[in-house]
């Protein structure tokens, strides 16, 4: 009987071997390349952004030229931008635009990369503890602009673009409103040139931005410290005749 216990020990090693290796086994291996992405939308749209990401993935790997592989490329930088991985969402959409110029929802993709870039600055912190917007990195709301911009220029019937529009209205009063922060600091500091210049680029690039009068006003007062008097009149005539109640509370307190 003691014989026989090592010789038992090896056998049930070797069934808890195997039952591990079948655990392991991948359960997609024979799905084709209808059920992985049938799979790969049904997790999306339960809100299991991980799974959809993982079945998108290996429908790629697997069947890389099929019409399903194409929808799921650009269905899983969506995926990837509600998962919260934007650098992964980004990556997937550029290469779908990339690959697929032509595609009848190409026009989606620039939406979608408008959309990606446009929240890349709600970081967890920034969701809990309220900061001053004009004040935090500019650089995604610039690229959201022109992502959004891309598609109403190129896509003008999209359907989304009356959506874009409206989300360019709202990023170029953000733009612009740290563009007059960054005046602001200049102002605070003395470097007038550089504060004219600021109010400047907001003249050229954001018109129409509820900072407007503000910018004009920066680079009166700017260029009245470099006496760049004809400069400073020609700023002050602006603001006079599209914001005369602030040329003259500008004037009062001259």
């Amino acid at each position: 009987m003691t014989a026989l216990r090592p010789a038992l020990t090896l056998l049930l090693i070797a069934v808890l071997a195997s039952g591990c290796a079948g655990m392991r086994q991948d359960p997609t291996r024979d799905w084709s390349a209808s059920q992985l992405y049938e799979e790969a939308k049904a997790a999306l749209d339960r809100g299991n952004f991980d799974q959809a990401v993982e079945y998108y993935e290996i429908l790629e790997a697997r069947f890389p030229f099929g019409r399903h592989a194409q929808q799921g490329q650009l269905e899983v930088a969506y995926a990837y931008y509600k998962a919260q991985e934007p650098e992964m969402a980004l990556a997937a959409v550029d290469r779908f635009i990339q690959m697929n110029p032509r595609h009848p929802h190409v026009d989606y993709a620039y939406y979608l990369r408008g959309l990606i870039n446009y929240e890349r600055d709600q970081s967890f912190l920034n969701r809990w503890i309220p900061q001053d917007q004009a004040r935090r990195d500019p650089v995604p709301l610039r690229n959201a602009f022109d992502d959004f911009g891309t598609l109403v220029r190129t896509f003008p019937d999209s359907r989304y673009a009356e959506d874009s529009r409206q989300r360019m209205v709202h990023l170029r009063n953000r733009l612009a409103a740290h563009e007059m922060h960054v005046a602001d600091f200049y102002m605070r500091r003395g470097a007038w040139l550089a504060a004219a210049q600021r109010g400047r680029y907001v003249l050229e690039h954001y018109e129409g931005a509820e900072v407007v009068p503000d910018a004009l006003e920066v680079m009166v007062k700017a260029y009245r410290r470099l006496r760049l008097d004809d400069l400073a009149g020609d700023a002050l005539r602006v603001l006079e005749l599209n914001f005369p109640e602030r040329a003259e509370r500008l004037r009062q307190g001259a």
